[in-house]
């Protein structure tokens, strides 16, 4: 997979007590002297910074260029691919349709795709809608993955190739980041709401939170205005690469966002879920999303390693 250099980044800052001031002095005196030095460290084109502290934006603010070569500036309504922080809504999604009482976490895989098949039979049966969310499906990290990726097979193509996969650790044993898993939680959003993914997360969680520039699919993007473009090494030097189309796994990683969009997605998740006085999201729905599943392993730490990595929805 291509790394793609243009960065958004999210520095959420949510409850600064040691700080008497509105704004902390981080903010004031060494912020912009901290994202440059990146900028120039990391041979970074442009990146979105964002602050929230006690529901409010603080920092909403644009580094550097969205294309190398030009000087055209990011700004906070610049759009970013966001990658795999688009699992979060996915997930987000279907925590919504099962405190609905459409569907249970619990539900088998195949309630929904009776046509979807893994490579061991038992597994087929037994495969829930917790287990794909949460990468415990018994294959490693990125297994399969990427033989899909920009290919110009259809979504459903994609879920078919990776059943035949043979998984590499034992159902529920290990911890292995699949991205297909999310394009069949994709599959079941579908199934469950009537409205295809990007629909649902339109209609459920863009609108509500007035995500407005916001977009789901790739296609959709590379159409969009004030975009950053894609950029990564090219013989030892930053180079702007054609877009990929990745909506045959779209939910997994295709959302465009930009940090004055993502700000009120932010606010909610800080604040139970409401936004400027209504509840969009039901909290009970964020419990759920944050609910451990998944252990990935002890937190690598100096001082103290009995702690755990651990991955909800």
């Amino acid at each position: 997979m291509k790394k793609f250099i243009s960065t958004l980044l999210f520095i959420l800052i949510s409850n600064l007590i040691l700080f008497a001031q509105d704004t902390p002095s981080f903010i004031t005196d060494s912020l912009d002297v901290y994202v440059n030095r990146g900028l120039q460290q990391w041979q970074i084109p442009g990146v979105a910074v964002l602050v929230v502290k006690d529901g409010k934006i603080i920092v909403a603010k644009g580094y550097g260029v969205k294309e190398l070569g030009t000087n055209d500036k990011v700004d906070e309504n610049t759009l970013f691919m966001i990658g795999s922080n688009t699992k979060a809504f996915t997930g987000t999604a279907i925590a919504i349709l099962e405190n609905e009482g459409k569907c249970k976490l619990d539900d088998k895989v195949v309630k929904y795709l009776p046509d979807f098949k893994m490579k061991d039979e038992w597994v087929t049966k037994e495969l829930n809608l917790t287990d794909i969310v949460t990468h415990r499906m018994g294959l490693e990290t990125f297994q399969g993955d990427f033989m899909y990726w920009t290919s110009d097979l259809t979504s459903d193509e994609v879920i078919e190739k990776f059943g035949m996969l043979t998984p590499k650790f034992d159902f529920r044993t290990k911890y292995g980041y699949t991205n297909a898993g999310y394009a069949i939680a994709g599959k079941i959003i579908e199934k469950v709401s009537g409205l295809t993914w990007s629909e649902y997360l339109k209609e459920n969680i863009f609108i509500p939170l007035k995500m407005n520039r916001t977009v789901a699919l790739s296609v959709d993007y590379f159409i969009a205005e004030n975009i950053a473009k894609p950029h990564t090494y090219v013989d030892g030097k930053i180079s702007i690469i054609p877009f990929q189309n990745i909506d045959n796994l779209a939910p997994c990683g295709s959302i465009g966002s930009s940090i004055k969009d993502l700000s009120y997605w932010v606010i909610a998740q800080l604040d139970s879920g409401r936004f400027e006085g209504e509840t969009v999201i039901p909290f009970k729905v964020l419990q759920r999303t944050r609910k451990p599943e998944s252990i990935q392993g002890r937190v690598r730490h100096p001082f103290n390693n009995g702690h755990f990595n651990l991955y909800g929805l």
